[in-house]
């Protein structure tokens, strides 16, 4: 049997990703998966194979499964209002079915 949660996707730079983690958690996240990523945008192109020198310059992609649509604008909400003005980023939310609701629900 599946259930219907919320994943948050965060595309951004690395360079935030400290703060991005803080504010999951404190949202009620009860986790997250995190991959580089690069892509084009209204910044230009972003190369995930830039030299380690620059490293802290690359984007990831952060994703989470949230039970909650609120945790989920929570999320989204507190990371845009914080480091989107200075930093360049997207989010978005997905529904989605998962297995196992318990390994999504804070305690």
């Amino acid at each position: 049997m599946t259930y219907k949660a919320i994943k948050v996707v965060i595309i951004t730079e690395k360079l935030i990703f400290d703060g991005v983690a803080e504010i999951i958690e404190e949202a009620g996240g009860t986790g997250y998966t995190v991959v580089a990523a690069g892509g084009k945008g209204s910044r230009g192109v972003r190369s995930t194979s830039r030299a380690s020198v620059v490293d802290a310059f690359t984007n990831v992609k952060i994703e989470v499964i949230v039970s909650d649509h609120d945790i989920a604008e929570r999320i989204t909400d507190t990371v845009a209002a914080r480091y989107f003005g200075d930093y360049s980023g997207i989010t978005y939310l997905e529904e989605v079915e998962i297995l196992r609701p318990d390994k999504f629900l804070q305690y």
